[in-house]
């Protein structure tokens, strides 16, 4: 299958990021653990290159721990810090303060030699489509969400929102879409439910999560629907045959099956699963 992306306003999101970036201190990036190099857009790289950076693995708990782990290193070895959270569940949320002031240590210690005393730090947080930053806005801020005005960009129809003493976050950043030449990105992005299932042929789309799991997870489908391995397409009809998936007449319903293992997949019952490692 053809992996493809209409982002509708790439230009436009990049002009307005760049922007907001003359206004903030540090860039905030959600990515999805399961694949955080297919769910970022490489341009925040140039654009925040100035910037303190914080990258947060968002929904850790559907990722392999071990990837988690290699991941975490790999954004530190680039000079970035970096967290496990859960937006969803609030999952590693409180030690964010703590690494956003480790992050911006020589911007507070600027601040300090010049008699700024509690300016709190200024963040942007960024992320493609359904990668959760809504929720992870909403999760930490909590109730404590007080707009300030009377600063650079408000006037704009942007908003700041107060957390704490020390920290303020951008409100309405510029949304990047991922860019892929390589199939294998858009294929991945399907596999989470980043694209809309409805311009996705199902049966394609976990026909290729069963090569993929097969080859690198091979316990686990087995496990879960209590089948054995074989070619992918056997192994759908085994799927499709173990959850009672038939059409009228007794024909095994892969339609039906596809969508129940990508509904599996992505809300972790078949296990914690990794899309790509450093």
């Amino acid at each position: 299958m053809n992996y493809q992306w209409y982002p509708g306003h790439m230009t436009k999101a990049r002009r307005a990021m760049q922007e907001d970036i003359k206004l903030i201190d540090l860039i905030i990036e959600l990515v999805d653990a399961r694949m955080p190099l297919s769910s970022r857009n490489p341009d925040i790289d140039e654009l925040g290159k100035n910037k303190s950076r914080l990258v947060l693995l968002n929904k850790a708990d559907l990722a392999d721990p071990a990837a988690n782990r290699a991941w975490c290193s790999w954004f530190e070895a680039q000079g970035i810090y970096v967290l496990e959270i859960n937006a969803k569940s609030g999952a590693g949320l409180k030690a964010i303060s703590g690494k956003v002031q480790e992050a911006c240590k020589e911007k507070i210690e600027r601040d300090r030699k010049r008699g700024i005393l509690n300016r709190p730090v200024r963040a942007m947080v960024a992320g493609i489509p359904n990668v959760g930053k809504s929720t992870f806005i909403n999760s930490f801020a909590g109730k404590a969400v007080t707009k300030t005005g009377n600063k650079p960009g408000v006037t704009k129809g942007k908003q700041w929102i107060r957390l704490n003493k020390s920290l303020e976050l951008l409100d309405t950043p510029g949304i990047l879409w991922p860019k892929f030449d390589d199939q294998s990105v858009g294929m991945k992005l399907a596999f989470i439910g980043s694209m809309n299932d409805e311009i996705l042929v199902k049966e394609e789309l976990a026909l290729d999560l069963i090569a993929f799991l097969q080859k690198q997870y091979p316990a686990l489908l087995p496990e879960r629907y209590g089948i054995e391995a074989g070619s992918d397409l056997a192994v759908l009809e085994a799927i499709s045959d173990s959850r009672k998936c038939y059409k009228k007449g007794g024909e095994a319903d892969l339609e039906k099956a596809s969508a129940l293992l990508l509904d599996d997949f992505r809300n972790g019952r078949l296990g914690r699963i990794s899309l790509e490692r450093p």
